[in-house]
């Protein structure tokens, strides 16, 4: 019996911190990827609008009270992407005109009454009718991230049902937190999207230690970002001003079947749209030998529990 979906990863070049050019370009990518068949499109970490690679390069710019920065983090404020906004309002009515399921890492701000700037490496699942059905926010920043981003909250640890399958998202080392990655296996994927802000090696090896662990798909989501796009706020390094053209995230994006092996292998070092239909009946033939939220789990021993509340 067929039960196939066609899904995209769009491995592109943001427009860096532009939130309004940034989402002109993904829209018109989205509408690439749905011209091809895909009933799923996902984007990498932050691409809404570009994930702070400046962090790799912190020479000065992480000292106490430096201005370059500070001015910095207010551009990526001013840049951000709300959840309830006019801007993700186009994303949403993107998704509707295609009929396609959107995955989406975004920059959040948040408005709200208690006066929170502080903002969020976090993604959206928008369903084919324009609907967010799901919103999670990466748990613990990573290392230099907790520059940029606060922690976030169990409110969107879990898989959701989509018109693509039941699709759920973690965002980078979030799939070496063995608690995140048993939350979202036990809520039912059949598609994980995996954000990176470039999938290099490591990040490989989690996306498919991540398949086969969790019996699922995983698209594995990378970036493109030039030198070029080293923020000027900032005083790059030499290297990186002699070389505009030298790759500070270069995609790496990748499809994943759940016996952890590649439906499509790592593309690095270009922007493109890769496709492929994933037959859905394999995830119950791998189940047969390795069923983490079956056979495997013993729920007799182990107790697990996930506090889902949002943090406002």
């Amino acid at each position: 019996m067929s039960n196939s979906v066609r899904v995209a990863l769009i491995q592109a070049r943001p427009v860096y911190y532009d939130l309004d050019a940034c989402i002109a370009k993904a829209i018109a990518l989205v509408t690439e990827a749905a011209g091809q068949g895909a009933r799923l499109a996902a984007f990498g970490e932050t691409f809404f609008p570009g994930y702070p690679a400046w962090l790799d390069y912190a020479i000065d710019y992480a000292r106490w009270d430096h201005p370059p920065t500070k001015q910095l983090y207010a551009r990526l404020v001013s840049n951000s992407l709300a959840v309830a906004s006019p801007q993700m309002r186009r994303l949403q009515d993107c998704a509707a005109k295609h009929g396609i399921v959107l995955a989406l890492g975004f920059n959040e701000r948040v408005f709200s009454g208690r006066g929170n700037r502080s903002l969020y490496n976090s993604i959206v699942i928008i369903d084919a009718d324009g609907a967010i059905v799901n919103h999670h926010r990466k748990l613990r920043p990573t290392y230099t991230e907790q520059l940029v981003w606060a922690q976030g909250d169990g409110a969107g640890l879990s898989a959701v049902d989509t018109a693509a399958g039941r699709v759920g998202a973690l965002v980078c080392w979030e799939h070496w937190m063995p608690h995140a990655r048993q939350a979202l296996h036990i809520s039912g994927e059949t598609i994980h999207v995996a954000l990176w802000p470039a999938v290099k090696a490591s990040h490989q090896i989690a996306s498919r230690h991540y398949a086969f662990e969790g019996r699922t798909f995983v698209l594995a989501a990378g970036n493109i970002m030039p030198a070029a796009d080293f923020p000027p706020e900032l005083n790059p390094p030499p290297d990186l001003r002699d070389q505009p053209d030298a790759l500070l995230l270069n995609g790496g994006s990748a499809i994943i079947a759940p016996d952890g092996e590649y439906l499509v292998p790592p593309v690095y070092d270009e922007e493109t749209v890769l496709c492929a239909d994933l037959d859905l009946n394999l995830i119950a033939q791998e189940q047969m030998t390795l069923d983490v939220t079956g056979g495997y789990a013993r729920d007799d021993v182990f107790k697990f529990e996930v506090n889902r509340q949002r943090y406002s």
